[in-house]
């Protein structure tokens, strides 16, 4: 049957790390690899692999799994049966079983990718696994690379972790076709942000800003893209800031460019990414970007190039910043350029691909 590269990944939810590992094991797939991707069989990675033709297997993995002995010898006979040589992990909870089962397997390269800008924890488990365990790591930026070691500079052999950037694949981006999911009233300037509706996302920051140009007497309209627990929540926030009739919830949209070709400019209020992938989707729509200086936000943003960035939760600025653009059609179309430019050179998925299939192949 030949050895195969195998993407595990199990969450349910739909992210940049799905995105992630969907676009590379359908190219790697395409090119002629021997892919094989572990889904969980009712997530959204699933169901658009199966639309790709990607090989699967289905499983499903809590946070304990790894203490579940039947759990690890299922995933063992996983590896064994499919001749794994690479497995490359995105979760937490994947690397604890997956990881441990495909050491006890033999597989040859244990890869985790990581896309969040947080420390990694120095615990017990944490030493064992990147100590014993992980082979490679992944990083989706700079930034991510910079805190896997922050809690623990010994935690494992910086020379092992590898920064590989997310890519758009421009050409399917273009060619997309896409309807607005929302119609322009009268003079009013679009503003749209897109992300899970989690504390990181920093949406409520986002909403203390919109009542500010309200309160400047712009005239706007938030578009807000994403569902999550804290959608009641800032539903309720909007009202109790009086701009509920300045901001339109979308919930999930399936279709990015509908959203980015409906909107003038992009905000992302996060407290944190790793890879802001929606920065660069923005920016391949020639959209100006404004977002908090955090994280990896100033590796896809160049400041007054691309667009603003601005002190890590200083709403006033971020209204201030929001409000410039506003007033300027041609700043806009200036910084939204740029940014196109910028995603052609560095975040062009098809020179990425090439780069991230060289590693894992």
């Amino acid at each position: 049957m030949g050895s195969k590269l195998c993407f595990f990944n199990s969450t349910k939810t739909w992210g940049g790390g799905e995105k992630w590992h969907l676009e590379v094991a359908r190219a790697m797939h395409q090119m002629g690899h021997s892919v094989i991707l572990v889904t969980n069989s009712k997530s959204q990675l699933h169901s658009r692999a199966v639309e790709n033709g990607i090989p699967l297997y289905q499983i499903s993995v809590g946070n304990i799994s790894f203490l579940n002995p039947w759990k690890i010898l299922k995933t063992f006979f996983f590896f064994r049966k499919f001749q794994v040589d690479t497995v490359v992990m995105n979760l937490p909870a994947d690397l604890k079983l997956a990881g441990i089962a495909a050491k006890l397997a033999g597989v040859k390269r244990i890869i985790y990718r990581r896309g969040s800008a947080i420390p990694i924890k120095s615990s017990l488990l944490n030493r064992f696994l990147f100590g014993k365990v992980v082979t490679e790591i992944i990083a989706n930026s700079e930034e991510t690379k910079f805190t896997i070691l922050q809690n623990n500079p010994d935690l494992f052999d910086i020379r092992k972790i590898h920064v590989l950037y997310n890519g758009i694949d421009l050409v399917e981006y273009d060619n997309r076709p896409f309807d607005l999911v929302y119609q322009r009233q009268g003079s009013e300037v679009i503003i749209g942000n897109a992300g899970r509706l989690v504390y990181q996302k920093g949406q409520d920051m986002l909403l203390e800003a919109a009542a500010m140009l309200d309160a400047r007497g712009v005239n706007f309209k938030l578009l807000i893209a994403g569902d999550g627990k804290l959608r009641q929540e800032l539903e309720q926030q909007a009202i109790h800031l009086n701009i509920a009739h300045r901001v339109h919830f979308l919930g999930f949209v399936d279709n990015i460019k509908s959203f980015m070709e409906s909107i003038d400019i992009f905000v992302l209020p996060s407290r944190w990414e790793g890879f802001g992938y929606v920065l660069a989707e923005a920016m391949a729509s020639r959209k100006p970007i404004v977002a908090f200086n955090v994280s990896s936000n100033p590796e896809l943003v160049e400041d007054g190039v691309t667009g603003s960035l601005v002190p890590m939760a200083n709403l006033e600025l971020l209204a201030e910043s929001l409000h410039k653009l506003t007033l300027s059609e041609q700043a806009c179309n200036e910084l939204g350029s740029a940014g196109r430019v910028s995603v052609e050179s560095q975040f062009n998925f098809e020179t990425n691909c090439k780069e991230t299939a060289l590693f894992l192949a």
